[in-house]
Order: structure tokens, then sequence, then C-alpha cells
């Protein structure tokens, strides 16, 4: 019985979901659950066990690893870089929106604190991972391609979970506990600082704690020196915890504001000119007899303006607003019960609500953007009802499975519309173009003829199983549908205009995009299998590989109803079919290691994916390219230092749908070093060490730099950010 359970820990801990990552060092808040990790490998990097401790497993970024990454960026999404399977489509500087396994956005189950949260904007300005920023988070984790029906259902590529820091309590003999951080950074390429503050006051029962930052940036410089315009932002950050606990239960409650005066988008038509969010989330946490149970309940509203910056010819005043409301409320309930020594059932049950108004007001003195105020969308609502249940069996030493089912419900309206005139005159399109017709008011009248509720009625289903034949060797295998209905602006962004449709979408293409009110859910058929070899300690070395097959039954793509003005194009989404076939690698081996100058640890992991649509032929858009990271780990007491070689194949396989630009291929270098002594850390590195040009194979196209050359030529792709030297320091007390 007790190898069973022992086992059982191991192989709920191993099977990585379709992207493995070599275990690596451990952090306080992070420990692997199967053994002894390798030694001294990315500090906090490690594999970890899903929601839950379901049998399926991820991999975890907290504690030093978090800690050594935190000055490097101010968008949570970019820590991310170089996990197995993670890429990042280009967006603004604290807004980036991650893909797992070549499936982005919407199609990943993003979670802040326990509840998703839905964009605000129809260009998703403020995706979920923006809502909290790296000095407040404490611990993110990321389940890619199979994911168990108990991370959350309406997304196929997987789970990312970002947590905020739990509530301080005293520790025992303490009558009172106080603690707090300070902590600055600077990065010289934009002139990004970062200042944050943290405070607790706790006793054994009761907690009390502060969490506050700010963070700022002006645009960067690209590798020839250039500037590359609309990259700036400004976010502030204030959150309040309360907590209490007492005989294994525990209760936390959290509350706070974001403020965003302003960010830029280089590859987008509009900019982000403010940003307020505010939230309560709840959290219950009991352990009884019978089993543990989790139950959260979370508010958001969020108030989100789109003008254009100085970089795109405007200001926060005038020009062209745009403006969201958006309110996010829910609750999810999770149970985990041990039946037997061989059997644990989970089961649980979820709700989420989302209102959404979007609306333009008029602009004085435009025949095009006036007298009306233009709905986009109007009192739209999005519900969804989730239960699961899931049974993970430990059958011997060397077999475990996993079976889950899910099913959501999803109901989705909208009120009617409205253009700025139900005249259907002449007015001039976007960029000085000639006169054309407007069609948005018969748009809009066909519109709000129709029906334009729907419900949809999906399932899930994950199968995982876990073979172990040895100790340096284990094989992995299983199978996921996974389903997600389209969000609001994928059924009912209504304008096929040039102005209006140009206003949507997320996909930094500059492009138009329409919405399509007779969508069908998408539903991804996965399967996957990890052969994982590595010395019997788990001590020296490991090798991973994750090869990956995802068939997508009515894929949400585009297909193109018009053109726009310099080369672009109008799109409306529509169902297709796809394919996604990829595989991930990860390697780590321990090279040497002395008491007197220390441990020296490589590591390294490979990522390619490959998607085709169909139905067309055509590749599927932002796709990246064979990609690897190579790192270089040196250990020696409280000083940790890495080397970084990041290197991306070139991208020529691209969609022509959307005129997604080919991509030339590079490699970066990027040093970081950090000594924690005491309470004090101090943390430096260059990244680009080389001052290296390059183009971010999904960052899309540089609309800010072509619409300030005076829109001339042909856009090109996105160049990354140059070289720029980070400092930071970090005082506890």
């Amino acid at each position: 019985m007790m190898l069973r359970f022992a086992a059982a820990g191991a192989l709920r801990a191993a099977l990585l979901s379709g992207a493995a990552l070599f275990p690596a060092a451990v952090s306080a808040q992070t420990v692997p659950p199967f053994g002894p990790p390798l030694a001294q490998s990315l500090p906090a990097i490690s594999v970890i066990a899903g929601p839950d401790d379901a049998l399926a497993a991820g991999t975890a970024l907290g504690g030093d690893g978090l800690a050594a990454r935190r000055p490097t960026t101010g968008d949570v999404a970019a820590l991310l870089r170089g996990l197995p399977g993670v890429s990042l489509y280009g967006n603004g500087g604290v807004s980036s929106l991650p893909a797992l396994n070549g499936l982005g956005a919407d199609r990943v189950n993003v979670l802040v604190d326990g509840a998703p949260v839905a964009p605000a904007c129809p260009n998703q300005m403020n995706p979920a991972l923006s809502t909290i920023t790296p000095t407040r988070l404490s611990k993110i984790e990321v389940l890619a391609g199979i994911t168990p029906v108990s991370a959350g259902g309406d997304s196929i590529a997987g789970t990312i979970a970002a947590e905020s820091a739990p509530p301080v309590f005293a520790p025992a003999g303490e009558a009172v506990h106080t603690e707090g951080k300070l902590s600055a950074s600077y990065r010289s390429n934009g002139r990004g600082v970062t200042g944050a503050a943290e405070a607790s006051v706790a006793t054994d029962s009761l907690s009390l704690g502060y969490s506050g930052s700010w963070s700022r940036a002006g645009n960067y410089k690209a590798g020839d020196g250039q500037t590359v315009r609309s990259t700036l932002y400004n976010v502030q950050d204030n959150a309040v915890t309360f907590g209490a606990r007492r005989d294994g239960q525990q209760v936390t409650v959290q509350g706070g504001i974001q403020t965003m005066p302003y960010q830029g988008f280089p590859t987008q038509r509009m900019d982000l000119t403010d940003n307020r969010t505010a939230f309560l989330n709840g959290r219950y946490e009991g352990a009884f007899d019978w089993g543990n149970l989790d139950a959260r309940a979370n508010w958001r509203r969020t108030r989100h303006t789109m003008n254009f910056l100085e970089d795109k010819g405007g200001s926060a005043g005038g020009g062209m607003p745009m403006d969201t409301l958006t309110t996010d409320a829910g609750y999810s309930v999770k149970a985990t019960l041990p039946l037997s020594a061989r059997d644990i059932l989970r089961v649980g049950s979820e709700f989420r609500h989302t209102h959404l108004d979007d609306w333009w007001d008029p602009v004085a003195g435009s025949s095009m953007m006036s007298p009306l105020t233009y709905w986009n969308v109007k009192d739209g609502t999005r519900n969804r009802l989730g239960t699961f249940a899931e049974w993970e069996a430990t059958w011997s030493p060397a077999w475990t499975t996993l079976l889950g089912v899910r099913n959501d419900v999803v109901w989705m309206d909208t009120g009617a519309v409205q253009p700025y005139s139900w005249q259907n005159s002449l007015g001039m399109g976007m960029g000085g173009m000639m006169p054309m017709a407007n069609p948005d008011a018969a748009d809009a009248r066909a519109f709000n003829a129709r029906g334009r509720g729907r419900t949809d009625v999906n399932f899930d289903a994950t199968a995982l199983v876990r073979y172990t034949p040895s100790d340096t060797s284990a094989i992995e295998a299983g199978y996921a549908r996974k389903t997600r209905s389209p969000n609001l602006y994928e059924r009912y962004a209504w304008g096929t205009g040039a102005m209006s449709s140009s206003m949507n979408g997320w996909f930094g293409d500059a492009n138009g995009y329409v919405g399509n009110p007779d969508l069908k859910p998408e539903v991804a058929n996965t399967v996957s299998t990890t052969l994982s070899l590595h010395d019997a300690a788990r001590k020296s070395w490991e090798v991973k590989l994750t090869p990956y097959y995802t068939y997508v039954q009515d894929f949400i793509d585009v297909e193109r109803i018009g053109t726009l003005s310099n080369g672009f194009v109008k799109l409306r989404f529509a169902n297709h079919d796809a394919i996604l076939l990829g595989a991930n690698l990860s390697a780590a081996a321990g090279l040497y290691e002395d008491d007197r100058i220390g441990s020296f640890r490589l590591s390294g992991v490979v990522g390619w994916v490959h998607g085709r649509n169909l139905d067309t032929g055509d590749a599927l858009y932002h796709i990246m390219p064979l990609n690897a990271l190579l790192t270089m780990e040196h250990r020696l007491g409280g000083w940790n230092s890495t080397v970084e070689l990041q290197a991306t194949a070139r991208k020529d396989r691209v969609e022509a749908a959307r005129n997604e630009p080919k991509t030339p291929s590079y490699a970066l270098v990027n040093l970081r070093t950090g000594y924690e002594w005491g309470n004090v850390r101090v943390d430096a590195g260059v990244e680009n060490l080389f001052d290296r040009q390059y183009y971010l194979p999904l960052g899309g196209v540089d609309y800010a730099d072509f619409r300030a050359g005076g829109s001339r030529g042909t856009v090109g792709a996105l160049p990354g950010a140059g070289r720029s030297f980070i400092a930071g320091m970090t005082v506890k007390f």
C-alpha cells in the first residue's frame, strides 16, 4: 500500500501533458514530488503536479528562478520564455499573448488567482496575464497539450495558472510577525524602471498584507539603433490581502486596483490610453476526513480606452476614442476524494459570467465618425457553467492512469447595435484613401434583424497512462478532446466597413476583422507521448522527448472578404479544419561540481511545430519556427550566474490569407547573474549581448513605424529589442 502511494506521488508529478521539462533545482516554494532534482539547473523551474495534484504535470516558475527573471521585464508572459512548448504573440510591452504548442490567445486557459479574465478590448490590449505584475507574482504554472479536465475547460491548448503571494502567517512561538520587501530594477533599453513594496503583519491565525508596484518604459531601440515606436508603457498595481486560518482550514480575501495610463501597441492601429481595473477574490481551502475542498469566488471590473498616442499622431484627448467596459464574475469549487489506496476522485463545478459593452464616441468634425455613438458590442453576455469528474488509479508501482470527463455549457447573446450614422453615405477611408461607401448602416440593420443568442454544449475528455519499467526510464501517453467556444468579438463584431473592421483584431497584422454569429466551437483531439530517460538518482542527467499531434475540427480561422488601403485585407472569422504536429525536446546534465568553485550545469530545450489549415492548405498563423534555448549555469553559495544562447530558425512558412511577414533566423546571447546575502539580493545582466538586429517571428507587423513613415512601401515585421543592461536590488526586512 505504501509503495502504491509513493508511486502515485511520483507519477502525478511526472506526466508532462505534452510539454516535458527536465526537473531542475528547487526553491523553497516548489519541491518536485518525485524525488531529488537534477543538481543545480535553472533555479525554481521544475516539473510540478497539475492542479489538485492530478497525474498530469507541467512546468512551474517560482522562488529564485522567478526572482532572477523579474528585473528583465515588466511582462508576466515574457517570464515564460524558454519553457517547452511556450511561444509569445507580440503585443504591447506588458501584454504579450502566450501560445502553447502553436495554439495561442483565447485557446489557452489563463487563470489569474484561479479565475479566467475575459479580454476587455477588441485588440486584447489587456489580456489576462497583464492584470498581474511580475512583482506581485508568486508562482506561475504551465500545462501544455493534454491537460486534465480538472485544470479547466473552454480551451484547447492547455492551462497557465498565475498566482499572487499567499497570506503570511506568524511562525510558531511568535505572537506578532511583521515582514516587508522593497525592490527596484532598471533596464537601459527603453529606460525601463520598476519599483515595488510589500508589507505584512500577522499572527498565527490572521494576516494582513499589502503589495504595490509601478513600472514604466519608453520606446525601445532595435539592434540597428533605430527606435521602435509605440513600445512604451506605464502600469501601477496595488493589492491588499487578508487571510485567516484555523484547524486545517484557510480563508483568503484579496482586492486591488490596477491602472495603466498608457501602453503603446506597435502592431495595432490604436494604442491603450487608459485602463483601470478593480478586482476582488475570495478563496476557501479546507482539509477534512473525507478529502480536500478548494472553493473560489472572483469579481473584476475593467474600464478600457483606446486612442492614438503621439507615435501614431495623436494624444489621449481627441483623436478617435474607443471605450470598453467589462465585468467578470464567477466561482469554482473542487473536491479531492481519496477513495482507497488505489483510487482518487476529483469532482468540481465552476460558473463564469462576462458582460461587455464596447462603444466608440462620435468624433466632432468627422463625417465618417459621427453623429451617433458606434456600438461595436452592446450588452454582450457570455456565461459558462462547467462540471467535471476525474478518476486517478495507481494499479501498481509501474502503472498509473487518469480518466476525466467534463461538460461546459456556454450561453452568449448581445443587444442591438448602432453605427456612427444610419445613412449609407460616402466617407474618407483609413490613411486618407479615396472616398468609399460605408456599409456599416446596412450591416447594423442586418445584424439587429437576426437572432443573436447562441448556446453551445461542449464535452471534454482526457485519458492518460504512465508506465515506468525501471528507475531510469518512463513512457507516458495520452489523449484529450478539448473544446472552446468563440469569444464575444469573434461572434459579434459586426461592421464590415474599412474603419470599423480594422479596429477589431488581436493578431498584430493591422488587417480588418469581422465577426461571425454562426461560428461553431473548436474541438481539438490531441494525442501525445513522452519518453523520459535519466540516471537512477535523477541527479546527473535527463532527456525527455514529447511528440504530439492535434486535429482541430471547426478551427476558428479566417476568410478574405475584401481589401483595405496599403495592401491590408479584410477578414471574416470562419470555421475550418486544421492540424498541428510537433515535438518538444529537453535535456539537462550536471557537468562539474566542486565545493570551492561551485557547480556547472548545461541544459537545453528545442521546440518545433507545424500547423496547416486542411480546407485551404494555408499555413496556420503565428506558428513559431524551429527554436532552441541552451543554458549554462554556475552556482556557488549565494551566487548564481547564467549564460543563455537563444536561437530561432528562419520563418518562411507563413499564412498567405493575412499577409504574414517572413522573418530571418537569428541567435541571441543573454547573461544574468545574481547574489543573495542575508536579506539583500542584487541582480545584473545583459539581454541581447551583441546588440543583434532581428525580427520577432510572432511579433506581427511594425505598423507604428510604417504609419510614421507616411504609410509608404510594404510594412515589415516588428524588430526585437537591441542590447539592454539590467540591474536590480531587493531588500527584505
